[in-house]
């Protein structure tokens, strides 16, 4: 019993011995072996390798794919004019030499992606400093982002290189600040303002002259039409007068008797009209005088 324990126990050490100096470096990393603190071997292949038991070696791992880096601040940064911009960008870069990297940069991805912020942010800095916004949104862009490209490749791969390739440089945004963006945007809004109203008074101005000729056209067509109405009304009364002259002419008494019984029932519109007359001093009378005398005369 006591020998089949020591068997058991044995392999359980064994195999626990066997596990720690086995590892497996992935295809999307490299393998560090690290010897009493100092790097023994970098391990570029994927797949199954062994190493001396902790703590005499250890391994970590280090990923080679292609990495990206975003602007994490928004800080403003000054143009040749003294503008306040700012601008968002992003860099592709991947770890190419491990070894130089650990000894200059840091044990990981996260020491890297520190100390290129750093330097990407200060390329960026000095460029924009060269240039306009005009020329920071024209397509001297893409000049500027090859000059930063250019900057952060010579500081990595200076007297001590960092290790990595930097792939491309990109800016995604640029803007004014948020204060001069809110002036820009009042002066706009200020502008637009301008102009609508100078569109109001263009169109109130034409709509009163339109109102104006309108009205102008409507008076000068009423005279017309009073004009021609009047021609009209004075030809007839001249006609009407003519044949009340030839009617009238033959007949002068009846002409008179006439104008009378026109003239009392112009006077007598409602029944309720009364008139006091003198019947001797009234035409009307006489008239019907003469009028009855010759009828009993002839009877």
């Amino acid at each position: 019993m006591n020998r089949l324990g020591f068997w058991i126990s044995s392999i359980v050490i064994v195999l626990a011995l066997f596990s720690s100096m086995v590892f497996v470096v992935d295809q999307r990393q490299f393998g560090v072996v690290y010897a009493l603190g100092q790097i023994k071997e970098v391990i570029t292949e994927p797949g199954l390798n062994i190493k001396l038991p902790p703590p005499l070696q250890n391994v970590s791992y280090i990923d080679k794919r292609l990495l990206t880096l975003d602007s994490p601040d928004t800080e403003p940064m000054l143009t040749a004019e003294k503008q306040r911009v700012v601008i968002d960008w992003f860099v592709r870069w991947r770890i190419t030499d491990p070894m130089a990297y650990i000894r200059n940069v840091g044990l990981d991805e996260k020491a890297g992606a520190i100390q290129l912020n750093r330097v990407v942010r200060n390329a960026f800095q000095e460029e924009i400093n060269k240039r306009t916004v005009k020329e920071l949104l024209s397509l001297q862009r893409e000049a500027l982002m090859a000059d930063v490209k250019r900057e952060v490749l010579e500081k990595v791969r200076g007297d001590k290189p960092w290790g990595v390739d930097v792939v491309d440089v990109r800016i995604t945004r640029a803007d004014y600040v948020d204060a001069i963006t809110e002036s820009v945007y009042r002066r706009m809004e200020a502008e637009r303002k301008r102009v609508a109203n100078e569109l109001r008074s263009t169109g109130g101005a034409e709509g009163e002259k339109i109102r104006a000729d309108a009205d102008r056209q409507r008076e000068v067509t009423i005279a017309n039409a009073y004009r021609e109405a009047q021609k009209i009304k004075g030809a007839g009364d001249a006609q009407a007068a003519r044949i009340y002259a030839e009617a009238f002419g033959k007949d002068p008494q009846f002409a008179q008797f006439y104008r009378s019984l026109d003239a009392y029932k112009a006077t007598f519109a409602k029944k309720s009209d009364v008139m006091v007359l003198d019947p001797g001093a009234s035409e009307f009378f006489k008239a019907m005088k003469g009028n009855s005398a010759p009828a009993a005369a002839k009877k």
